[in-house]
């Protein structure tokens, strides 16, 4: 069982790197050390995230969902980061409304490499904002999760079956053509 779902950037921890024509370079998500079972998923932009990805998550069992973002001044997408904060906002007040708890949405910001990148394609020396202090944010998302998931009682979603829903439900469906005359 995930006990945490977590939605990385793909640009918010890596190394600045100038593109080639030969495309876009694999993306590297940073190392968490998760202590207990999480789901990684590796997200263009946390921008292009959307509610029903959060929702779904929350149905399949976490008990805590992150997005984690690049700081809002060095998106590659301008305004991903604002984007996904404003949408999380929005998240946890139906999460509150629901009765699940807005504080199971989390949302977290590392280091962009826009600036980076863009100094590198222009031939100038990138500066060196990615990695300063990179190991203990990554640390403090780890154990802001840690503590939310000691805090809350488990995910309810877990734990309630359906009412009325049989261990292996069906349905018929009566595929006949009425329309024929024989």
């Amino acid at each position: 069982m995930v006990a945490v779902t977590a939605f990385v950037c793909s640009n918010c921890a890596r190394p600045g790197l100038a593109h080639s024509s030969a495309g876009r370079p694999r993306p590297s998500v940073p190392e968490f050390g998760w202590p207990v079972s999480v789901q990684e998923v590796l997200v263009p932009c946390t921008g292009r995230l959307q509610p029903e990805h959060v929702l779904k998550a929350f149905e399949s069992g976490a008990d805590v969902v992150c997005a984690v973002a690049c700081q809002e001044d060095n998106c590659h997408y301008l305004e991903g980061s604002k984007r996904c904060a404003r949408r999380v906002d929005y998240l946890r007040s139906i999460l509150d409304e629901i009765g699940l708890g807005g504080k199971r949405l989390m949302l977290f910001h590392l280091p962009g490499t826009a600036g980076q990148d863009m100094a590198l394609a222009a031939g100038s020396p990138a500066p060196d904002g990615a990695s300063n202090g990179l190991d203990a944010r990554v640390a403090a998302i780890r154990d802001g999760v840690m503590q939310a998931m000691a805090s809350l009682p488990p995910n309810p979603l877990q734990m309630a079956p359906v009412a009325g829903a049989d261990r292996e439900s069906h349905q018929e469906v009566d595929i006949s053509d009425d329309d024929s005359e024989e």
